[in-house]
């Protein structure tokens, strides 16, 4: 049967995870990896992950897996916006405990690359003719207890499999605007094909490179070798004209 992309992916996925885990060294890695994208049927695919475990079965975190450090006071965060915009985004500590407001705007609150100090996080929210969305990684727990008032508050609630993993519970309240909270799915799928497209772009290029040194070198020795022969010919016109005058 032919290969899909999405069969490529699949098989990348697992090779990607097997040189993160140290099963795959980087040259066995770019060599799978090229063998992926020239594959054409599954047939030419199984052979490339068989000594590999599936991407599902690798083992789950360890208990100690995240390293919260020790309870204490924090201050809270507070994000407001008021016929304005505001947002919390990027590489950032979390507190304990974040303060949405929007009255006639919009908060934005992104976690998907936040470090967790703590594993529990709660964010009270308001949203008066406004709007507030938060974006969290998939693999933490995210629950809720809000309420919409002539409003919407929809948040996507999600069980972690790991049960210390972080934990965010938006509270509060949406009247006459709107409240999401959703897991983040598919951003990290993406820049995985990015990455693997690059990887395939990047192994193109140095199999052209090598083509092109080899055809440079090949190209050098049969120069070299109309040299040598051509110094073979005429050393022989040569002796025959010596023996020409000899005799």
């Amino acid at each position: 049967m032919r290969a899909s992309d999405a069969d490529r992916d699949r098989v990348a996925e697992i090779l990607r995870e097997a040189l993160a885990e140290g099963r795959l060294d980087a040259e066995e890695h770019a060599e799978r990896i090229d063998a992926v994208y020239r594959a054409k049927t599954l047939g030419e695919l199984e052979p490339v992950v068989r000594d590999l475990p599936a991407v599902g079965a690798r083992p789950q975190p360890a208990a100690d897996a995240y390293e919260y450090g020790p309870a204490g006071p924090e201050a809270d965060q507070n994000l407001v916006a008021i016929f304005s915009a505001a947002n919390r985004k990027g590489r950032w500590r979390v507190p304990r405990r974040i303060n949405a407001v929007a009255i006639f705007g919009s908060v934005e609150i992104d976690l998907t690359e936040a470090v967790f100090p703590q594993q529990r996080v709660q964010i009270n929210v308001t949203s008066v003719f406004g709007s507030v969305e938060i974006r969290v990684p998939e693999n933490i727990t995210l629950r809720s207890s809000g309420s919409g008032i002539l409003g919407s508050f929809e948040v996507e609630t999600h069980e972690a499999e790991d049960g210390n993993a972080p934990e965010v519970d938006v509270n509060g309240f949406a009247l006459l605007g709107s409240v999401e909270a959703k897991p983040k799915r598919g951003a990290w799928i993406r820049d995985l094909r990015d990455r693997l497209r690059g990887d395939r772009r990047e192994r193109m290029d140095e199999l052209r490179a090598e083509r092109h040194e080899r055809m440079d070198e090949l190209r050098a020795e049969r120069h070299e070798r109309m040299d040598q022969l051509r110094a073979e010919r005429h050393e022989r016109w040569e002796e025959r004209r010596r023996r020409r005058r000899l005799g």
